[in-house]
């Protein structure tokens, strides 16, 4: 290692002490690399300029941001909870296996688990400890472990940056998120259930004849974008990136024209607050662009793939090795380091291995959405307990119920790539 790359990681540790936002942590770091090593800050500023905005998957991350908080604004977040009440609320545990559901229909949405977690998530905490007397922190944790569905079923943020970095089909990717964020949210519902005897949580009342009826009638058309984007994509009339605009325009149609609960007022501040919120995830892959260059001059992946050969690691061996070090790096690492930066070395191991790009992803992707919600630095805890006004140490002690679910449904999808592969073979991927 270079001493330009200690100034780098000394940088970046130093940013992550001080508590600067992971983007400016990841550009000052590159930047400092860049000085330190003699190279042309302007010629690198340059070819990740040009790398970024060359890239057409790129403009499905600010649609897809849009078409989130569109929904958050309007009703569509109460729709789907009275819905979902409707369908499960009637079960042992009852309003937790809502909240789970709703998170399930609501990350076909959003794609984001921050998003989740602050839109239907604050709904579900507030009926939860409302109705049904959960403690505050297994309320929460209910709603955090619920959230880290979003970014596993389509669409979803990581898949497109995980695309986006190693050249893997976006659709591929977002076909292989079905069926394992649906194993999530089965995984939950089923811990909910065991829970729902020793934490006395009873079966909810939930809506019943004419009531139940106009319910499902509210949450219907939200529950068309669903089918609207999957078939599109899958039957080739749109692109996933053309499917995140489809998205965005629904969900103000909906909001807008159907419902009237989003006026221009409102929609400005939409627009507005999308806006700053792409621009933190464009300057954050700006700074992840920087470090890999970084990384890639370092020849850091090069010198992994020589490790690998020496010890002869099957592919199995290497995936299990991935994802115990993923676990672990998430319990201290922002989701963005592990995502923009770890992931990029592995990507030459992986192929030199011949592990499916897809399969890699997606397991990665759930690992990290674990590591969203694993202390001490989970940061969906941080979030639901400055909004809930919970504790976070109550919430600490009650997600490791939920933690356990979430690992055992990641063991199955290392061992049985299947699990992930079988939606995108069945739509025509060779990977």
């Amino acid at each position: 290692m270079s001493i330009a790359f200690a100034i780098l990681l000394a940088v970046f540790a130093a940013g992550a002490l001080l508590r600067v936002p992971l983007a400016i942590s990841m550009l000052a770091a590159g930047m400092a690399y860049l000085l330190a090593s003699g190279q042309d800050v302007g010629l690198a500023a340059d070819q990740v300029m040009n790398s970024m905005y060359r890239s057409y998957i790129m403009l499905a991350i600010p649609m897809f941001i849009l078409a989130a908080n569109v929904m958050n604004a309007g009703t569509i977040s109460e729709r789907l909870w009275a819905a979902a009440d409707v369908a499960v609320g009637g079960l042992r545990g009852g309003l937790g296996q809502v909240t789970v559901l709703v998170s399930t229909v609501f990350s076909s949405m959003s794609g984001s688990a921050i998003t989740d977690a602050a839109g239907p998530g604050m709904v579900a905490i507030r009926m939860m400890r409302s109705v049904g007397n959960y403690r505050p922190g297994f309320a929460v944790a209910i709603t955090a472990a619920a959230a880290t569905i979003a970014p596993i079923i389509p669409p979803s943020i990581p898949m497109v940056l995980y695309a986006l970095l190693t050249g893997t089909s976006v659709s591929a990717m977002f076909l292989g998120g079905v069926v394992p964020g649906l194993m999530m949210a089965l995984a939950l519902m089923a811990a909910i259930a065991l829970l729902a005897k020793r934490e006395g949580l009873l079966a909810a009342g939930r809506p019943a004849g004419a009531a139940a009826w106009a319910a499902l009638r509210r949450g219907l058309l939200p529950l068309t974008l669903p089918v609207v984007l999957l078939g599109g994509i899958w039957s080739g009339v749109f692109t996933p990136t053309e499917a995140a605009a489809v998205a965005a325009f629904y969900a103000m149609v909906l909001a807008g024209v159907v419902y009237r609960a989003l006026g221009w007022r409102g929609l400005i501040a939409v627009f507005a607050e999308s806006m700053r919120q792409s621009a933190v995830v464009m300057i954050l892959i700006a700074g992840a662009f920087v470090v890999n260059y970084a990384v890639t001059a370092e020849q850091l992946a090069q010198s992994l793939v020589g490790w690998i050969q020496a010890r002869d690691l099957t592919a199995l061996q290497f995936l299990l090795m991935a994802n115990v070090m993923f676990l672990l790096l998430g319990c201290i690492l922002d989701t963005g380091v592990l995502l923009l930066v770890v992931l990029p070395v592995l990507m030459p191991t992986v192929r030199l291995l011949e592990i499916d790009p897809v399969h890699f992803g997606v397991v990665a992707i759930v690992n990290f959405m674990i590591g969203l919600v694993t202390p001490p630095y989970g940061l969906l805890l941080f979030v639901l307990s400055s909004l809930a006004r919970v504790p976070l140490a109550d919430i600490m002690g009650q997600i490791w119920k939920f933690l356990i679910p979430l690992v055992g449904v990641l063991l199955l999808l290392v061992l049985f790539p299947p699990l992930v592969l079988w939606l995108p073979r069945l739509a025509g991927y060779t990977g």
